[in-house]
């Protein structure tokens, strides 16, 4: 695999791993007993931290990365690995 390929998955692992982050953690002004500004939605964050969800985010793309290629490289699961429906049964003819 070329590396320029391993930078774009993991690119894409990254911004996965960041959006399905943001909700993590967040507290509203109503859970942290502070006063809302008025005009202020409802759901917003009491205090949103960026850096801490890139760093958390960085770690965790890193490892599925690391996975990913891993498995790409050896073959550990691949598509014909994964069994969703069952063999059909011979026994019973197809149906009419």
């Amino acid at each position: 695999m070329q590396i320029t390929s391993i930078i774009a998955i993991y690119f894409l692992i990254w911004v996965m791993t960041a959006f399905v982050m943001l909700p993590f953690g967040v507290r509203t002004a109503e859970e942290a007993g502070i006063e809302k500004v008025p005009g202020q939605a409802e759901s917003a964050p009491v205090s949103f931290k960026p850096g801490k969800l890139m760093i958390r985010a960085t770690l965790i793309a890193t490892v599925l990365t690391t996975l990913f290629v891993l498995n790409y490289e050896y073959g550990w699961v691949g598509v014909d690995d994964i069994d969703i429906l069952p063999e059909p049964d011979p026994q019973i003819g197809p149906r009419d």
